[in-house]
């Protein structure tokens, strides 16, 4: 009798334990029943990954078990890093998360993959602090109104000032520099109740378009774990829509097919959604390209020079990262490696604290996972700003977007100029199947012509030189930074500390500037190169004009290079090639946004960007979003990185 009794008591705690996991999983179903499925996560796959907080032993109720609540976060923290900063703020504020949780896991994915070089420098202690004010804050009582971005990580490019980090510049002419102040956009983000968790790698001076002339070394996209970690046993290949599947070896564990299916640029239940599969690999050769590296010696570029910026983004260990837009510099690592980049009109953020490049160019720049997430940040940081004259003085109207938001009316031109020499077939294939799509969604789609683009490059390259040249003559060893030790005259001096603290990407700029600059050459190169900017920005007007609203073009001539073929040249011949597409728009000061659009037959991303009006923020994201829940891009997910 009493046996009987044991296995009747035995299965109702069964019974309602199973009741309970499908209350739990009914309620993140609801959790994720309007989010689009490309960005849902991996429910159904489970992982031991311990929880940061420590876990109470608890009497479960319905059986007398004790249960580790630690384990019942589990499933929290393996799809966190994968959630978009929407998605966390909803989190945090109604307790399924806590800040200090979020931080930890951040910093903890940020050193497991210091081997990409991210980072110059993170805030770990800093950013521990902030996180317990921030859980403070939002556990309060009350009908206080929690701060807009209270918890969230964010990362800045180290051309951005902040008082409790140095600020580098990736330099060793500033490498022990730590500014007296916080940039402009550093402490609007902090005030919104941001974590900072580090600052990231770039160009020297943000000089360059691969991250690669770093006074600490270059960035690796985190897309290079995709092929790195298992070259030989894995490789991509296209069904017949043009999408992506994952082929293995039929030698593979179903364990390790699992864990490598969590570690495809998409979530795991994506792929039981869609018509991919895993199957043997093709022998016949036919299908995607192979990408792969027998070693640590060659990887994928990042882009630049805010390369670092978007590695953090897509690779979990930041939600938020600020970079600056030059030429491009914001929106060209964010297509290669598949996140949102947004350049805003040139005078809507504050440039106080942002070390200048380019005075009349500089836009700090936005890296989101999503569209929606880059409008919430934009909301936060915009407006006038009285340490920037530069700044509109016009109140700022923050951006509203609407999933019912219709194409209906929408004129998006595509300009004939943009099918430039050396863009691949697949880049020309995706801006051919998005303006496509774009039409069919209602919107009106016709070719436009931009008649002085084809000289913008040219003109770019001798207005930031001369720029350039001005804003470096700060740097002389006097006031702040590196000074050499050369004792014998002022003009030694100088000399010696320019030449020891600058590369030679910088150096040559400041050359080719000075040179620009000269009395024999001012009105032969300065003062003609404005007036063929000036040409290019009547371009964008009298197109907007005539009823266009956004402007369609890619973002890159490919998908992410690698780095063996992007060393083969040097710097000056890789940025006119990969600000081809961008630097226009800084020339005119207009807003533009990329957005990830398809994957390359290598299985890489390939980025689109939209260009708009003067201050029509509000459009060209709204167009954006559309277009990014109408594609079917598959981001990349590192989760597979925090299995045991």
């Amino acid at each position: 009798m009493s046996f009987f009794l044991v296995r009747v008591y035995v299965s109702i705690c069964v019974s309602d334990l199973e009741r309970e996991r499908k209350r739990e999983r009914e309620s993140t179903r609801l959790a994720y029943q309007g989010r689009p499925a490309r960005l849902r996560p991996p429910l159904y796959i489970q992982s031991d990954v311990p929880s940061y907080s420590r876990g109470r032993a608890v009497q479960s109720r319905s059986c007398g078990i004790e249960v580790d609540t630690a384990d019942q976060n589990r499933h929290t923290l393996t799809i966190m890093a994968s959630l978009t900063l929407k998605e966390t703020l909803v989190r945090l504020r109604d307790g399924r998360l806590n800040a200090r949780e979020l931080c930890e896991r951040c910093l903890a994915r940020a050193n497991k993959l210091s081997s990409l070089n991210m980072y110059i420098s993170r805030t770990e202690r800093g950013a521990r602090q902030q996180a317990e004010r921030a859980d403070q804050c939002l556990h309060k009582s009350g009908q206080e109104a929690k701060k807009a971005l209270e918890g969230i990580p964010v990362a800045f490019k180290d051309n951005l000032c902040t008082r409790d980090a140095p600020t580098t510049c990736a330099s060793r002419m500033l490498l022990d520099y730590r500014p007296p102040y916080d940039a402009t956009m550093v402490s609007r983000m902090l005030d919104s109740g941001a974590v900072l968790v580090g600052k990231t790698n770039l160009d020297e001076f943000a000089m360059g378009s691969g991250s690669t002339d770093s006074i600490v070394g270059p960035v690796k996209n985190p897309w290079t774990l995709l092929f790195q970690k298992t070259p030989h046993r894995y490789r991509f290949r296209a069904n017949q829509s043009g999408c992506c599947q994952l082929e293995t070896s039929p030698k593979l564990s179903e364990d390790e097919v699992k864990v490598r299916r969590r570690g495809l640029h998409t979530s795991a239940s994506r792929l039981s959604q869609s018509s991919t599969v895993l199957e043997p690999a093709d022998q016949s050769g036919s299908g995607l390209q192979r990408l792969s590296f027998e070693d640590d010696s060659d990887w994928l570029v990042t882009g630049g020079s805010s390369g670092g910026s978007a590695a953090a983004v897509a690779s979990g260990t930041a939600l938020v990262a600020f970079g600056s837009d030059t030429g491009g510099s914001t929106r060209n690592p964010a297509s290669y490696c598949g996140v949102v980049g947004l350049k805003p009109t040139y005078g809507l953020l504050s440039r106080h604290g942002l070390i200048p490049l380019v005075n009349s160019m500089d836009v700090p720049g936005i890296v989101t996972k999503t569209v929606e997430d880059a409008a919430i940040v934009l909301n936060t940081v915009a407006g006038h700003d009285v340490q920037d004259s530069t700044t509109v003085t016009d109140p700022y109207q923050p951006v509203q977007l609407d999933d019912r938001f219709s194409l209906e009316g929408v004129h998006i031109g595509i300009p004939k100029e943009y099918h430039a020499p050396g863009t691949s077939q697949q880049v020309l294939d995706a801006w051919r199947k998005a303006a496509d799509m774009l039409e069919r969604g209602g919107a009106k789609v016709t070719e436009v012509s931009l008649p002085h683009t084809q000289h913008s490059i040219t003109c770019y390259h001798v207005l930031c030189c001369c720029e350039v040249a001005s804003n470096m003559a700060r740097y002389d060893g006097i006031e702040f930074g590196h000074r050499a030790k050369c004792e014998e005259s002022t003009e030694e001096l100088f000399a010696a500390t320019r030449h020891e603290g600058f590369n030679d990407v910088v150096r040559g700029r400041i050359l080719a500037g000075n040179f620009f600059l000269l009395r024999r050459n001012y009105e032969r190169f300065f003062l003609k190169a404005q007036k063929v900017r000036r040409l290019i920005s009547e371009d964008f007007r009298r197109v907007y004009e005539s009823g266009v609203d956004i402007l369609l073009t890619p973002t890159t001539l490919t998908d992410t290079p690698t780095h063996s073929w992007f060393a083969s040249e040097d710097s000056r011949t890789r940025s006119e090639q990969q600000d081809v597409f961008t630097q226009p728009v800084n020339m005119a000061g207009v807003p533009a946004i990329t957005v990830p659009a398809a994957l390359s037959l290598r299985g890489l991303p390939i980025g689109l960007q939209f260009i708009g009006q003067h201050f029509q923020e509000q459009k060209v994201l709204s167009v954006a979003h559309w277009f990014e829940n109408n594609t079917d891009f598959m981001p990349l997910n590192l989760d597979f990185l925090d299995l045991p």
